[in-house]
């Protein structure tokens, strides 16, 4: 699900979560290792991206192979479904196990063993304690948002540099309004799918505002990662046929904004604005929301005209509160630009959900020929190495890395 119920901890969540991907119910004393993480696990499986690379295919064929729907193959806009997709990364695992690999749950990666700039091992830390395992590759996959993770590579010598991301809020429209302002009077139509929209403006002071991960028919999913923090998502069953659409609205946000001589800075940055997003919210893991109106005028919100998906549920806040003034200036210009693209988006009634800050990684690694960044034999992958942006970029950027290793071996 990806969102929490009432009086549910974080923890429990996590447990949830871990046992839907695992194929098996975790005890309540199943010693989860709950540490930093993204919001990748509640993901509905878009498939659109811009690069143009022929593993593209290969990535659609994999998952359409493992269960997901098969007009992923055909589709200018392939979706998989928040869910499917949980049903497809389980067949692929099992497929993994049976072609003789390994799957350790409740497992962290803990520190690299290197000697002379050459990596020798790896530590694990799970249920029966330290474990070392001698290897001479590792391929990391971490995500975009391991912060604890990517610091113990910054310590073991990997090189990487700051780099942008964004932050904001998800707009949460009816769908049907949506459906209007994209097709006009042909809305309702029966077969014209949910209507999508893909946004961007540059502002005066040179940002970038845009629109991201646009959920037809789909909900704002809590993503929390931490205790004391709060942090939104969205996503989007299969058939997309709930009553709201939403998206994230970002803002870029710069190295130089919080603090670019420090490679750790952009996640603390991070979770000072979800720690915010919390108090805000009531400390209860509701999310602090708002009318565009209100956040337009400085009001507090006293009632919905769209009525909010986020769960457990929102609090009325005032998100001028939570974001340092200039990202609300430009918050609210790029409001004001993206509605002149698409009619409605500003609607007074629209509902903004609080915080998103998990857009990529603050951080990248570079890589040299061998893809490799400062440690011979440790390949990072995807949106945790700072080269991807979802899905297929993430997947394709893991296959081809997997066979640079290969070929080096």
């Amino acid at each position: 699900k990806g969102c929490l119920e009432r009086g549910e901890s974080v923890e429990d969540r996590a447990r949830t979560v871990a046992g839907f991907f695992s194929g098996q119910p975790l005890r309540e004393d199943s010693n989860v290792q709950f540490g930093e993480g993204g919001a990748g696990a509640f993901s509905d499986g878009k498939l659109t991206t811009g690069i143009k690379d022929p593993r593209c295919r290969t990535v659609l064929r994999e998952f359409a192979d493992h269960g997901a729907p098969e007009d992923i193959l055909t589709l200018a806009h392939p979706h998989i479904g928040t869910d499917r997709l949980p049903a497809a990364v389980l067949a692929i695992r099992r497929e993994i196990e049976a072609l003789g690999g390994t799957v350790l749950f409740r497992t962290r990666l803990t520190g690299l063993q290197i000697e002379k700039g050459k990596l020798t091992g790896v530590i694990l830390q799970g249920p029966d304690g330290r474990r070392e395992v001698p290897t001479s590759c590792l391929l990391a996959a971490v995500g975009h948002s391991a912060a604890d993770t990517q610091e113990m590579f910054l310590k073991a010598g990997l090189t990487a540099v700051a780099k942008p991301f964004s932050i904001g809020f998800r707009i949460e429209h009816r769908q049907a309004a949506i459906d209007l302002a994209q097709y006009g009077r042909f809305a309702g139509h029966p077969s014209l799918p949910p209507a999508e929209y893909k946004l961007h403006a540059r502002l005066p002071d040179g940002r970038g505002v845009y629109t991201f991960c646009m959920c037809p028919g789909g909900t704002v999913a809590a993503a929390a990662s931490r205790q004391g923090g709060v942090c939104v998502n969205g996503m989007s069953p299969y058939l997309r046929d709930g009553e709201n659409a939403n998206a994230a609205v970002l803002v870029d946000v710069n190295p130089e904004d919080f603090g670019a001589g420090d490679l750790l800075a952009g996640f603390r940055f991070q979770r000072e604005l979800e720690e915010k997003a919390f108090l805000l919210g009531g400390e209860n893991y509701n999310a602090p929301a708002q009318r565009v109106e209100d956040y337009l005028s400085g009001r507090l919100s006293a009632d919905w005209d769209v009525r909010p998906s986020y769960r457990p549920g929102v609090t009325a806040a005032d998100l001028n509160r939570l974001f340092p003034a200039p990202w609300n200036e430009d918050l609210k210009t790029g409001l004001r630009l993206l509605d002149r693209q698409l009619h409605g988006f500003a609607a007074p009634g629209a509902v903004l959900t609080a915080v998103e800050t998990r857009s990529s990684c603050p951080l990248r690694f570079p890589r040299d020929e061998r893809m490799e960044s400062g440690v011979r034999g440790v390949i990072l992958i995807g949106e945790g190495a700072g080269y991807a942006g979802g899905i297929m970029s993430a997947a394709v950027d893991g296959i081809h890395c997997a066979e640079t290793a290969a070929a080096a071996m």
